[in-house]
């Protein structure tokens, strides 16, 4: 029970993080494949269905049974669709759709089932969407074949549910961004006081980014309350955004998230790719404009089509069927076709031949993990993303971007926004965790208690109702 408890608990606390930090959240019809069993032993249940009704209906005398069914479930499907004050349009639904009624007018065969669909279709004109209203008007077109038009009444009803679905997302959307910090945390206490487990991900994650910090921290010269010569204790914040920066390199193959990121982990992933191909492309422009220099320096235009050429090529790197060297060398002829050109136009000697067999060396050598010009990117990167989760508000007046960056400073400071948005919110639900985890690792070596009462850092804004 605790089990099936912790996982409606976690189905809760997703669907609600995920209203509430993706604006364009919606709940849409379920795609099934063509030729997948789910689609066609569905298509098969429907027409066996939809067979027997008509059947049903062209017996001598015409039979009910399936027909009443089909009354009853658009019936309440509709009453659903009613606000609390609609009585008046309520009653007048039960009087039209009343099941005991019909079921009498079944037994004397009285019924107007055309009546009824007709009706029907007067109510669902009444209660759709806007965006719903030819669909409504086709539904009048064939009112002589009962059978279609009931399959076309369930069909749209359906897209009526889901519009409604939707519609009170968007209507809660603005109360869970009142209360998501507390809702949020409230629900992960709820699932570690089931689940002890629950943080040992999250734990670990703490443990290696302290130890990290702890390495690069200097020893302290003067000796400590026991007479030895220590390490002073770092900062809980420069600990956890150590731990946060260590997320943008994660390898998810080999280690999974943190339990308090596993709602984020989709966003996660693909931030990381972005910032790999972000990455890769500042690589290359910044081997370019090294070696080429004043020629083509100043140029924005001829700037923006080298970004936009290379980031073309290398779209997919993150793929594991990518081949990064080919990619790149295709990116070295293509930049020295775009340089010479560039040139030629501004009476500038085209690129020597073995100024481009030097470029495409260099261009295609970032794919080995030592390269300098590799390391020195991530590095700038890491620094830049660093300074934005150490500065207050940076989310809303970002730092500038460190030098060698600048031609993706654009697309850098949105993806950096993004990420500390999404960081400030889940320390702002989590920190208390954080907290208790670190308190436990630095001072006692007991598993860290569930209970999580510790203070947010005041520092924090919330990024929902800033972004």
């Amino acid at each position: 029970m605790k089990v099936m408890s912790s996982a409606r608990d976690l189905s809760n606390l997703t669907l609600a993080h995920e209203i509430i930090v993706n604006r364009d959240f919606h709940v849409e019809q379920p795609y099934l494949p063509q030729n997948s069993l789910e689609k066609q032993v569905k298509d098969i249940v429907h027409k066996a269905f939809w067979d027997s009704l008509e059947s049903e209906l062209n017996n001598d005398p015409p039979e009910y049974e399936h027909s009443i069914k089909l009354l009853e479930e658009i019936r309440e499907i509709l009453l659903s669709f009613l606000s609390l004050g609609a009585n008046r349009l309520r009653t007048q639904i039960l009087e039209v759709l009343d099941m005991d009624l019909i079921r009498q007018q079944a037994d004397k065969e009285a019924v107007d089932i055309q009546g009824l669909a007709s009706y029907i279709v007067t109510i669902m004109g009444k209660l759709c969407a806007p965006v719903r209203d030819d669909e409504v008007k086709k539904l009048r077109e064939n009112p002589d074949n009962v059978v279609s038009m009931f399959k076309e009444i369930f069909r749209v009803l359906d897209l009526m549910k889901m519009d409604m679905v939707n519609f009170t997302i968007q209507s809660l959307r603005p109360d869970l961004q009142r209360q998501s910090v507390e809702y949020e945390r409230a629900k992960f206490q709820s699932i570690v006081e089931k689940t002890p487990s629950a943080l040992d991900h999250t734990t670990e994650w703490i443990k290696s980014s302290l130890e990290e910090v702890l390495f690069s921290m200097p020893t302290m010269e003067q000796p400590n309350s026991h007479g030895k010569v220590g390490k002073a204790l770092p900062s809980p914040l420069l600990v956890i955004n150590s731990g946060f920066i260590r997320i943008l390199t994660w390898d998810y193959h080999k280690s999974p998230l943190p339990e308090t990121l596993m709602t984020d982990e989709v966003r996660l992933q693909e931030l990381q790719r972005r910032l790999q191909l972000l990455k890769a492309v500042a690589s290359v422009l910044l081997i370019v404009y090294s070696a080429i220099g004043g020629p083509i320096s100043g140029l924005p235009a001829l700037a923006e089509r080298l970004k936009r050429m290379t980031s073309v090529l290398l779209e997919g790197m993150h793929s594991t069927d990518f081949n990064l060297s080919e990619a790149l060398g295709n990116v070295s002829a293509q930049i020295c076709c775009e340089l010479n050109k560039s040139l030629t136009e501004r009476n500038y000697p085209a690129l020597p031949p073995e100024l481009q067999v030097t470029l495409k060396g260099q261009i295609t050598s970032i794919t080995q993990e030592n390269n300098p010009i590799r390391s020195l990117v991530e590095g700038r990167v890491q620094q830049y993303f660093r300074v934005l989760l150490a500065t207050p508000n940076s989310h809303v007046n970002p730092p500038p971007t460190p030098g060698g960056l600048a031609l993706i400073q654009p697309e850098l400071t949105s993806l950096a926004v993004t990420f500390v948005s999404l960081v400030n919110f889940n320390k702002q639900v989590y920190s208390p965790f954080y907290m208790m985890i670190l308190k436990t690792l630095l001072f006692s070596n007991a598993a860290p208690p569930p209970v999580a009462t510790a203070p947010q850092d005041p520092s924090i804004q919330n990024p929902v109702s800033s972004n």
